[in-house]
Parts: structure tokens; sequence; C-alpha cells
């Protein structure tokens, strides 16, 4: 089984280059499955129920989120009725939406599971403790898990890779917008990297215009971010699963320029 995951879509050009993209990509790899995160869709920050919809209509399985899920306002409603969009599992009892999710893809079965880090972010509940609660329910369904660890800290991303190992098909990291050079099969077979990368612009600071990014390093005052503008990319990777074990046996790392 192929399985494409694509790193954190961003404001209206991280959404045109997956439009252009992603069709292509899932003939090109064979791709069975694919995963989005797609928090930072509406202009950097949130995502609407029309934006989730065209991503899933444009091949797109599985949407992940991350912090930045309740933004705009209005996907609250679309949330709690669809779960093809997920928001981090770790969040408290009683918010809106779902952190997992099993799907069917051909004749197999792929859960995912969306995780938050702690490090440097909003305190929420531990995402170890609950990956601990979830995994073992979602293997009597399938062995194929997918996982999004949304995280500020690189360690907290490599623990929960490590942590996982052997337990989940792979772990991969989002939100830091810069893709990172460590993918690899752990010796569990659980494929991990620490951060896909960002899908929209490569000339900004993590997506940002960076005149607006400069002035805030230079003065240190409050500016309104907005996306950049210019050229975009696709960034993610895809792994190859054996279904009937759960097991990665590769994964390599994708940068599509638009």
């Amino acid at each position: 089984m192929n399985v494409l995951m694509v790193g954190d879509v961003f404001g209206e050009p991280g959404r045109a280059a997956l439009a252009k993209h992603l069709p292509r990509l899932r003939e090109e790899h064979a791709i069975d499955f694919c995963v989005v995160n797609c928090e930072n869709a509406a202009g950097g920050f949130g995502v609407t129920g029309p934006m989730a919809r065209q991503m899933l209509e444009q091949g797109a399985d599985v949407l992940t989120s991350g912090n930045h899920i309740w933004d705009k306002k209005e996907i609250v409603e679309y949330i709690t009725k669809e779960n093809l969009l997920l928001r981090p599992a770790n969040f408290p009892a009683g918010t809106p939406g779902v952190g997992h999710v099993t799907v069917k893809a051909g004749p197999h079965r792929v859960a995912v599971l969306n995780l938050m880090g702690r490090v440097f972010m909003t305190p929420i509940d531990c995402p170890f403790r609950k990956a601990d609660e979830i995994v073992p329910e979602l293997r009597k369904d399938t062995s194929i898990i997918l996982v999004d660890m949304h995280c500020e800290a690189t360690s907290e991303s490599q623990a929960m890779g490590w942590y996982l190992d052997g337990r989940v098909s792979a772990v991969v990291g989002t939100h830091r917008h810069v893709q990172t050079a460590d993918e690899r099969v752990l010796p569990g077979g659980t494929a991990y990297i620490t951060d896909l990368g960002m899908t929209g612009p490569t000339e900004g600071v993590i997506g940002v215009d960076r005149d607006i990014i400069l002035q805030r390093f230079l003065t240190q005052m409050p500016v309104r971010f907005e996306p950049a503008r210019g050229p975009a990319a696709l960034h993610g990777v895809v792994i190859v699963i054996e279904p009937e074990t759960g097991r990665a046996s590769d994964i390599r790392r994708l940068r599509v320029a638009a």
C-alpha cells in the first residue's frame, strides 16, 4: 500500500499547489490513501468547511489539523458533522469533532490519529497517554495506523516516533512548516519524519510575507500576518506499508514546486 501524507496547507498559494499537484501525485505514485494537514488553509489561520470539502474532492482521504483548527469559528459546525476532518485527539473531553477515524481504502481499512504536542503549545491532555488509550482500539480494526503529531518541539515529535514504534505504521510531524531530512523506518517498522514541511509559498517565512516577519523581528511590534505571494511548493512523504502487518518498508520525501 502506498500512502501520501502532505504537510500543512498554507493559505491560497497552498490550496492552489494542492489542487494542481495532488491528482497527478496520486496517479504517479500509485497512491492508495492520502492524508493532508489543512489547519492553515484559510489565510494561514484555520480552515473553512468549503475549503475542507474541496480538499477532500481533490484527492485527500482524511484531513488533519492542529492548534489553529478553531481559528475560523464556522468550522465548529462543520467538524461536528464531518469526521474526515480531524482535530487533535488529546483536546479535552467534550471538544467538538473527533481525533481519529478509520476508513476504507480499497480492500483495506486505514486508521488516522491526530495528536498535538504540549511543549511551547497549549497545555492540553497528554498525547502519549492519549495514544496509549486509542491505538489498541484502532488495532482491533486495522493494522494500518497513521499518526499526525502536530508539535512545536522537534524533540516531542521524535519522542512520539520512538514511543509508538512497532505499534503504528507511521508517525509524521507537522506544524513547523520546514521539511526535515530525517525520514527513516524505525526498527519496529514505523515510518517516521520530524516534519513533513509546508504546502504553500516558498518565498516568505514559514508561509508569511517576509517583509512582515522582518518588521516583527526588527521592531518587536505586533503586526498582522499575511500569506506570502509568489511561487509555492507541496511538501510531504510517500510511505510504503505492508497491509497485512501494518509495517512500513520505505518512506520518501516529496518536494514539488508549483
